[in-house]
């Protein structure tokens, strides 16, 4: 096997994860689609990209939290496998989450029932972030799916998916929480503390801090249950069936954050199957051979009297490839082949780069192709790129 179909044989969880703009949900895609085409699996891919750009590029009008197959028929040559796609639904995953770990019925209809709950929820811990690591959980113990890729959540800070869990144990050990129900669960005030909550109240509307003190004393009751999830979960991250494919460009951030990432994930002993350099510069460009073909270019497009022939040739040959006039073919010709330098400086910088983080990982490079990916053909042909060889 080549490129990434050794990474995704010997998985049954892939996390695609890299800061934002980098091509995640895309790759992921790709991802499922060399997967489903080539192996004789039942392959998922769970976004939790709030775009909802993996539902057009695969051809489904819709799809939610319940997965939904994508026509096999639409797959790439006789597709070998099963290719499934859901949507991780925030409002629903809190909710799943709040009757799974309540410990009675009781507290469960209290807490959904709670004026601050969704607002809270959809703010809390990163969400997104732990949610995905909760779906994540749950369809590996619900065994239904031979692999499962999951595009992780856009972020500003690659490391915030894999710190999810620990932030949920560490919240129930707060200071915060602390503060907000202590004073509620004693029948005690103290003098000093009394007006403090009275004036609060009257300043941020009435109940509000009783209101916010009663949800957490009530998420205080399945403390035990998080806490436990967010340990299996962490424990999941780290199984050796985990794996971790890191996307980015080669533009200084995103590199760096890849670079990070890996090093990172590497300290915590979590497997990364590759890093996935998206959207690269041949690095070609960067020779000395592309140098002088360059020269040779601006001789012929600017008009020097030795390369006539050659000019009239060269343009007209591209004119009639582009449907384009001469003139225009011409002037666009003459500026690529003036502004060679600055292409060829982008390409060096990424070729360094890319050893770089080849250095610490397997990495697989994308070239930028001619038409942006949206659509399964578009897909399939990035499915066939990661199949190249490793570096």
């Amino acid at each position: 096997m080549t490129g990434i179909d050794s990474v995704l044989a010997s998985r049954e969880m892939v996390l695609v994860a890299g800061s934002g703009g980098v091509g995640k949900t895309t790759v992921a895609a790709a991802m499922g689609i060399a997967a489903a085409a080539r192996q004789r699996r039942k392959v998922l891919v769970l976004t939790v990209d709030p775009a909802r750009r993996l539902a057009t590029a695969l051809g489904l009008d819709d799809f939610g939290s319940e997965p939904v197959e994508v026509d096999r028929r639409l797959l790439p040559g006789r597709a070998r496998g099963e290719l499934w796609a859901a949507m991780l639904d925030t409002k629903a995953g809190w909710d799943e989450l709040i009757r799974r770990h309540a410990p009675d019925d009781a507290t469960r209809d209290a807490v959904l029932a709670n004026p601050l709950y969704q607002n809270i929820t959809s703010r809390f811990v990163h969400s997104h972030e732990y949610l995905a690591m909760e779906k994540l959980h749950e369809l590996h113990a619900a065994g239904e799916f031979d692999l499962v890729i999951v595009d992780t959540p856009p972020s500003r800070h690659a490391l915030s998916i894999l710190d999810a869990p620990a932030r949920m144990r560490e919240f129930f050990g707060s200071r915060l929480l602390r503060w907000l129900t202590v004073p509620y669960r004693s029948r005690l005030f103290t003098f000093a503390s009394r007006p403090f909550y009275q004036v609060a109240d009257r300043v941020l509307g009435s109940r509000f801090l009783q209101d916010i003190a009663d949800f957490f004393i009530l998420f205080q009751a399945m403390e035990a249950g998080f806490v436990q999830r967010a340990r299996d979960v962490e424990q999941l991250l780290g199984d050796p069936r985990t794996a971790f494919v890191v996307v980015t460009t080669l533009e200084t951030a995103p590199s760096h954050e890849a670079r990070y990432l890996v090093r990172e994930l590497h300290r915590r002993d979590m497997t990364v199957g590759a890093v996935v350099a998206n959207r690269v510069v041949p690095a070609a460009l960067a020779t000395d051979e592309a140098a002088v073909a360059a020269e040779h270019l601006l001789a012929a497009v600017a008009g020097d009297p030795s390369a006539a022939d050659e000019h009239t040739a060269l343009v007209d040959a591209v004119g009639a490839r582009l449907d384009a006039a001469p003139a225009t073919v011409a002037t666009t010709l003459a500026h690529i082949a003036e502004r060679f330098d600055d292409i060829a400086l982008v390409a060096g910088r990424e070729t360094q780069r890319r050893q770089e983080l080849a250095d610490l990982a397997p990495t697989i490079a994308l070239p930028w192709l001619d038409d942006d990916v949206h659509d399964l053909d578009g897909l399939a042909v990035l499915a066939e790129r990661l199949r190249r060889p490793i570096d």
